[in-house]
């Protein structure tokens, strides 16, 4: 059992606050993700460590201090495995630099939310459990990704009632979970080239109001956005009150600012709705062979890491403050 401050499934905040009215999502105020976190603060931009790795490790570690020294608060850790003593070592190496972290899971065809199979649906379910017990040992609040589908996977009728059903209850689940542990799921759309559910802002605003639990949020992938909605801008607005994560990336998954994303619409409505969560760059290399085929990073996009990185803080830190 996961140590965790005193919670209700549903009804208290990790504060211990009450929600007065259970049957609507709870305001930023009441809200316990943002509970502490509300008041008037700097961004904290991070960057996804899918640019160079899917299992961080010792090796690692001078890329972390570089990451600090360009002037990142925090950095996006991929969960493809559950060693918890692995994280915490992770965990104390980025309290030493001062790194902030969030992490980032995707469910595989073998425990996919919406399969018609209850055993993989329960595999699902026991996955990402352990991406929450995982983001506890390593101190993220915040577990992000398309967590209501596999990747990857089509279909030629598209989602039905029973495989929304599925993901919505896969997800129940993981949230009561995580609310134990005081992480906060981030769901994420995917455009309609790599998943068949939850292809758009409102469809996932839609699947997070009716499942009205207050540690399953959503996040705004600016890559995502680009293809799917007509108006960015009222995409942004419309998730306002549930967006908990962005992902910056751009059209082609270069370095932001270098591609064709409307970024002025993008940085405006963030400022508008007084957006106050993370700031994360998302980007492929193809120095991972395992993530060229999934993400089709067919040809180079960016000079190298280093440049997208640093290039990319300095864009996102000269639209937000500029």
């Amino acid at each position: 059992m996961i140590a965790s401050q005193p919670v209700a499934k549903r009804g208290l905040t990790l504060s211990g606050q009450l929600i007065i009215n259970e049957n609507r999502l709870p305001s930023k105020g009441s809200d316990p993700f943002y509970h502490g976190l509300t008041e008037t603060r700097a961004m904290k931009y991070g960057i996804n460590m899918l640019l160079w790795a899917t299992d961080l490790n010792e090796s690692h570690y001078p890329l972390l201090e570089n990451i600090r020294n360009w002037g990142y608060d925090s950095v996006e850790l991929p969960i493809f495995s559950y060693d918890l003593a692995h994280f915490r070592q992770i965990a104390a190496k980025l309290d030493e630099l001062g790194l902030d972290r969030t992490a980032v899971a995707v469910n595989t065809p073998e425990s996919n939310p919406i399969s018609s199979s209850p055993s993989i649906r329960q595999a699902a379910v026991t996955n990402l459990k352990k991406s929450v017990d995982v983001c506890h040992a390593v101190g993220s609040r915040i577990l992000c990704g398309p967590l209501h589908s596999a990747i990857g996977q089509s279909t030629a009728v598209g989602p039905t009632a029973d495989e929304w059903k599925y993901a919505a209850d896969t997800l129940i689940q993981v949230a009561d979970h995580a609310q134990d542990a005081g992480v906060t799921l981030a769901v994420e759309y995917l455009n309609r080239f790599e998943c068949y559910i939850l292809t758009c802002m409102q469809d996932l605003i839609r699947f997070v109001r009716e499942i009205n639990h207050p540690h399953l949020r959503l996040m705004y992938d600016t890559f995502h956005a680009n293809i799917e909605e007509k108006d960015i801008t009222r995409a942004v607005r419309d998730c306002a009150d549930l967006c908990v994560h962005v992902h910056i990336a751009e059209n082609d998954r270069s370095t932001p600012g270098e591609g064709g994303v409307n970024w002025d619409a993008t940085f405006a409505a963030l400022k508008e709705v007084n957006y106050d969560g993370w700031m994360v760059i998302e980007a492929f290399g193809q120095s991972l062979p395992e993530m060229i085929s999934s993400m089709k990073i067919y040809r180079k996009m960016f000079p190298n890491e280093e440049h997208l990185a640093r290039h990319g803080l300095a864009f996102m830190k000269s639209r937000w403050e500029g």
